[in-house]
């Protein structure tokens, strides 16, 4: 095993969602075409996969965390703001480690973490 690669969401529009997270993440896309979008992410892949129906209540079988600063209240803040809706308001699980995670505008659960004691390989 080479580590975590790609966490893919499912979304009705492509177009609005590639748009959404280019300016939650403030990076445009590296690869573009009508069935996939993908970004790099600090080197790792966040893909965006067009689906045909807009779930708002999909299940949390799987959260996948991205990496924030120590402010992750702000960041859990600025990603409502920009049309996410409520999930996990932000909380201390454990010495510096804080977490919140949020629905995209699809439904998809988008997690965010705050970890110092981690350091990708």
């Amino acid at each position: 095993m080479q580590g975590l690669r790609t966490a893919i969401y499912r979304v009705a529009d492509l177009t609005a969602a590639k748009a959404w997270y280019t300016e939650a993440f403030g990076k445009a896309p590296y690869f573009d075409e009508p069935f996939y979008v993908g970004f790099n992410i600090g080197g790792y892949e966040l893909g965006l996969q067009p689906e045909e129906t807009k779930v708002k209540d999909k299940p949390v079988s799987c959260l996948t965390y991205w990496g924030v600063g120590p402010d992750v209240q702000q960041e859990y803040d600025r990603l409502l703001s920009l049309g996410a809706t409520e999930l996990e308001p932000p909380m201390g699980v454990g010495g510096p480690l804080i977490v919140a995670a949020v629905r995209d505008p699809w439904g998809n659960p988008l997690g965010i973490i705050y970890n110092p004691a981690f350091t990708p390989e």
